[in-house]
């Protein structure tokens, strides 16, 4: 099952690479990685998308919990929580064929951020799975570079990760 783990570090020198090197040494696989200083200059929020069965998850989060750097854990799919995921596209695009990705780039509530005469890029922020659902309703011929952030996410209401 996926999970989306929303930490609070130290913000300094290394505790990203210890983070990391906890997973790469159990052999858990790291989906997706955002990480970014918070409101107190001292501490960053890192988002870490992973799979794995409870027990896995369980470890993952008593393994990240002894870590010297991070201060706080919550695994925010144990409860209501808000994901968003920023993913950059670049397609080509000329004549009807422009037109109808205009189009369906507005039912997924995306922009036009550039246009040369054979090319479109596209911003959409939205979850993972609807930008997973407009790669699929387009042409994947017409796709030829996309970048995506990964997820971020927050709890609902005051469900909060704080210290």
């Amino acid at each position: 099952m996926r999970h989306i783990i929303s930490l609070l570090m130290e913000n300094e020198a290394g505790a990203l690479s210890r983070v990391a090197g906890l997973f790469s040494a159990r052999g858990y696989n790291i989906e997706s990685l955002a990480v970014a200083p918070t409101e107190d200059p001292t501490l960053s929020r890192m988002t870490i998308v992973t799979s794995g069965s409870d027990a896995v998850i369980e470890q993952i989060n008593k393994q990240l919990n002894k870590l010297i750097d991070v201060a706080a854990v919550m695994d925010l799919s144990e409860g209501e929580h808000l994901e968003r995921e920023l993913m950059l596209v670049k397609v080509r695009a000329v004549g009807a064929a422009r037109e109808e990705l205009k189009r369906v780039t507005n039912i997924f509530h995306g922009r036009v951020i550039d246009e040369s005469e054979s090319t479109c890029t596209i911003e959409l922020t939205d979850t993972c799975a609807k930008l997973d659902s407009f790669l699929h309703s387009i042409d994947r011929d017409m796709i030829l570079e996309t970048v995506r952030t990964g997820a971020s996410g927050i709890g609902r209401g005051e469900r909060v990760l704080k210290l």
